[in-house]
């Protein structure tokens, strides 16, 4: 019996076991994928699985600015 049987020309998965939901968003903030992506994930095609991870990397912008800290609280303090 030879592996090359078990082998898959399919395009990994983006995900990094980092499972959260930004809840603006809605996107997983380990891979950026939504929930519909995740969910139907296996069951896509290569192709769309390729066009999903190339849009990944300009997704991050939609969940890097922080929500708290010293920036969140000077913009809720008014300025007297």
């Amino acid at each position: 019996m030879t592996d090359h049987i078990w082998k898959r020309d399919e395009i990994e998965s983006p995900c990094v076991k980092i499972c959260v939901i930004h809840p603006e968003a809605r996107l997983c903030t380990g891979c950026l994928r939504s929930i519909e992506e995740i969910t139907q994930w296996s069951r896509m095609g290569s192709d769309t699985r390729r066009a999903i991870m190339a849009e990944l990397p300009a997704r991050a912008s939609r969940i890097a600015q922080r929500r708290g800290g010293r920036a969140a609280r000077l913009r809720q303090t008014p300025h007297v």
